[in-house]
């Protein structure tokens, strides 16, 4: 506990940037298992899992088990975080590294189709529901691990840090099915595509290295020592802070509805609908997530600048601004245009909301049920939001022949609920300033 009352209540340099560091690397592990499944899904899945049926057909089975991981997250945000805000935000981080882990190594292995039927659907839809209630609780532990260790002032940037995971996550995700799917197809179908899921175990040992070397919360410390802990978090949120939570669900939910349309959805589109090779869009993904790298704590800057609720508004602005212009890049078909499209969509519009929220989330609940608030709120949205958003694109897609325009409007809808979910929400935090000052006289 010694480590809150270092620097009047600010935990050392070392920690907090240790603390950054970490949860970016672990969350960046994460979601490489979580993408490469979605990637998956879109381009190979359908073949393999589901060979009997039309290419339609196929893609839609591919995504409705791609969506289980995402109904799982609602699971795995009210059960971690009840135990990260009563036991603490580290071995939660811990337990959800390898329950992520080990699922996507297993996927690797499952027969297909021509060995054992639809039982191969079945193991697959198993492992994604574990992925996702993984996915769920991870999260909002690896936010508030960067964001409550960080200093007044740059909690923004920390909080970014995790964020900015997605990126390399996407990234190595991508390179990984775009090297595979350069094989021969009859290779790439039968043993290709497993090499990356069984690459996992190499980065599972990793981010458990890393880890398990970063202290536990400074907040929850604060708050384990005042005897502040809340008996059911859960109940505590609904009672108090259902307005919070709502807010959340609303802004989360054009964000995450942006992303998986345009990194998975985008992917089926342009391969199926505008014929476009797999590796032109997997590479133009590459390029959109290299960049992601960067922008995230970038716009995490700005929001501690200029507020993140203000930044995360803009974002919203521009979903709204960009989609049309996504879609037309797409429909070009020129590999230099719809690289443009990827960068602009993942690292400029995606990054302008995603950088800020780990921060402005985090404002909106006391740490006693913070892991708990932010967990329900964005892992709901999760579900409704990516893991409906692949099925109703493709749903919009096919009812107006092909043309995209309704999905535009789709997302341009959920912008602008994002947007004022956002305007509602509180600006600052009002309760990280008291915890500090309660650990400098701790």
């Amino acid at each position: 506990m010694s480590s809150t009352k270092e620097g009047a209540g600010e935990p050392p340099r070392r920690q907090y940037v240790v603390a950054g560091l970490a949860s970016m690397i672990g969350t960046t592990i994460e979601w490489y298992d979580f993408f490469l499944y979605g990637s998956a899904a879109a381009l190979i899945f359908n073949k393999i899992f589901f060979p009997s049926f039309d290419p339609i057909s196929g893609t839609l089975a591919a995504f409705a088990t791609y969506s289980v991981g995402f109904f799982a997250r609602p699971l795995g945000g009210i059960v971690f975080g009840h135990f990260g805000d009563r036991v603490g935000r580290k071995s939660m981080l811990l337990i959800t590294l390898v329950l992520m882990g080990v699922p996507t190594m297993l996927i690797g292995l499952i027969p297909s189709y021509e060995t054992i039927g639809y039982w191969g659907a079945v193991l697959l839809v198993i492992m994604r529901f574990l992925q996702g209630v993984a996915v769920g609780g991870e999260w909002g532990g690896a936010v508030l691990m960067a964001v409550e260790h960080a200093p007044e002032g740059k909690k923004g940037l920390f909080g970014s840090l995790p964020q900015a995971g997605v990126g390399p996550g996407l990234l190595l995700s991508s390179l990984a099915l775009s090297m595979v799917a350069a094989l021969p197809e009859k290779d790439m179908l039968t043993w290709g595509w497993r090499l990356p899921f069984l690459a996992s175990v190499v980065l599972l040992g990793i981010g458990w290295f890393i880890r398990i070397k970063v202290a536990e919360s400074p907040d929850f410390e604060v708050m384990e020592s005042k005897g502040k802990k809340v008996g059911m978090p859960v109940v505590e949120v609904f009672r108090r802070y259902p307005r919070e939570v709502l807010a959340v669900i609303g802004a989360r939910l054009g964000e995450v509805t942006w992303f998986y349309t345009v990194a998975s959805f985008s992917l089926a589109y342009a391969a199926g609908t505008l014929s476009i090779p797999r590796t032109v869009i997997l590479d133009a993904t590459i390029w959109g997530a290299s960049f992601l790298l960067f922008t995230v704590p970038i716009f995490g800057i700005l929001g501690d600048k200029l507020q993140h609720k203000w930044v995360f508004m803009i974002g919203a602005v521009g979903v709204v601004i960009c989609a049309p212009i996504f879609f037309s890049l797409l429909a070009t078909k020129d590999v230099f245009w719809i690289n443009v499209a990827m960068v602009m969509a993942i690292s400029l519009v995606y990054a302008s909301l995603y950088g800020p929220e780990g921060s402005l989330f985090s404002n909106q609940f006391p740490p006693e049920v913070r892991y708990t608030g932010i967990s329900i709120g964005v892992q709901v949205s999760g579900a409704l939001g990516g893991g409906l958003a692949p099925i109703i694109a493709t749903w919009l897609l096919a009812r107006n022949n092909g043309d995209p325009q309704y999905v535009v409007w789709y997302l341009s809808a959920l912008a602008v609920i994002a947007f004022f979910s956002a305007w509602s929400m509180h600006a600052a935090s009002k309760y990280s300033a008291s915890a500090r000052e309660a650990a400098a006289t701790a």
